[in-house]
């Protein structure tokens, strides 16, 4: 991953708003339809896409996860939900079960239960079930995947699809570097599970899937993101809820086995997310960085991204007072955020740039964006978002460099 000794770097958190003609052609083709020419269209916004980055001034441009299909503006799960397409041993099925199921933990057994029994929901469930409080968005649920038979990689044309448009984007637009986004297998674990034994061998089954994904990002020149929420986000979804030892102990096992994908690969060529979900909710029941952030560091990559402008986790840039960055380390913290429409003042990203840059180190730090922004946010707020991040970095940079 690219480096500065002379000015803050920008970057983001993966997914940006689609274009109209996108969202329309991936909703046809949900529906069965002809969607067109849809792989040149895809290449065509990917190439528009990077270069809106880089011209904005975004140093590490992505390619928004166009290749995760939306088919509507407001998305908040394609990030994970195009893995759907990308596994085989799974079957489609209807009944939310993944939002209704409960599944009670106990000391020393950690599960995780249904999305819609989570502890933040149970504490403002009227706010939940309110379409009018702007708590969550999201329509009716569709079919989602159980493991029925050992899962397996089949994405392999989807995903030299997204590294094929990435790098040609990235040769139009000038650009040094550019990354991709694929879900870590502790996230995609989620899914229900009707053939594994444990919940551990899916974890690991779906390790050795996606390892393929992950090869074939990094042999493609490009930056791999592991997309992790759940490392942070299940202790939510854990009822009642655990000890924070128990809690670490589950979540180290998953990293385990996603170091295990991602062995002999270059860890200079692989960033992390962590983030807390991109729901717009309270959030009062979300786990604290400080609990996370040493097992977070023991992923095997050179850099890692996690809110930091969300104003339930804004505060905790001084866990770094407390946790060495390792050496040859990166960041990314979010210096604004996915979850309000408020876009932040450049004066404002400054300063949670330097909280971090006097911490860790300036060349140390990239700023970037919470969580995605695509699916989340009107697209002319996103950008303006981007502007401003930016411009912060701008005014940092003179305040750091001097």
């Amino acid at each position: 991953m690219i480096r500065s000794t002379d000015h803050i770097l920008t970057s983001h958190a993966g997914s940006l708003p689609r274009t109209p003609e996108l969202i329309a052609a991936n909703a046809a083709r949900e529906a069965g339809q002809d969607a067109g020419d849809y792989a040149g269209l895809l290449r065509d916004a990917v190439t528009g896409l990077v270069q809106r980055q880089v011209d904005l001034g975004i140093d590490v441009p992505g390619d928004g996860e166009f290749g995760k299909a939306m088919s509507s503006a407001i998305d908040y799960g394609a990030w994970w939900s195009y893995s759907f397409q990308r596994l085989g041993g799974l079957e489609l099925r209807d009944g939310a079960s993944w939002i209704f199921k409960d599944v009670q933990s106990g000391p020393g057994d950690v599960k995780v239960t249904g999305f819609g029994r989570r502890r933040d929901r149970a504490r403002f469930e009227e706010a939940y079930a309110d379409p009018t409080s702007g708590v969550f968005h999201g329509g009716d649920p569709k079919p989602f995947p159980t493991a029925v038979a050992p899962v397996t990689y089949t994405g392999q044309d989807a995903v030299a699809q997204d590294a094929a448009n990435l790098r040609a984007a990235l040769d139009v637009a000038g650009a040094q570097e550019g990354f991709v986004t694929s879900i870590a297998p502790a996230s995609a674990a989620r899914m229900d599970n009707d053939y594994y034994a444990t919940d551990e061998e899916y974890v690991w089954a779906l390790a050795d899937a996606m390892r393929e994904e992950y090869v074939a990002i990094i042999e493609a020149g490009l930056v791999l993101q592991i997309d992790d929420p759940s490392m942070a986000e299940n202790w939510d979804q854990i009822t009642p809820e655990p000890t924070v030892e128990d809690y670490v102990r589950f979540t180290e096992l998953r990293v385990e086995a996603l170091n295990h994908a991602l062995r002999g690969l270059p860890e200079d060529q692989i960033r992390y997310h962590l983030c807390w979900g991109s729901w717009h909710g309270p959030h009062t029941t979300d786990l604290p960085m400080a609990d996370i952030v040493r097992t977070m560091l023991k992923v095997n990559a050179g850099a890692y991204s996690f809110e930091a402008a969300n104003v339930r986790h804004e505060h905790e840039w001084r866990v770094w007072e407390d946790v060495q960055l390792p050496e040859g380390k990166l960041i990314l913290p979010g210096v604004v955020s996915h979850a309000t429409n408020v876009v932040e003042h450049p004066e404002l990203v400054a300063d949670r740039i330097e909280r971090f840059a006097n911490l860790v180190g300036r060349e140390n730090v990239v700023a970037a964006t919470d969580c995605g922004l695509g699916g989340r946010i009107h697209h002319q707020i996103a950008w303006a978002k981007l502007e401003t991040l930016v411009q912060g970095a701008e005014i940092a940079t003179k305040r750091l460099w001097g």
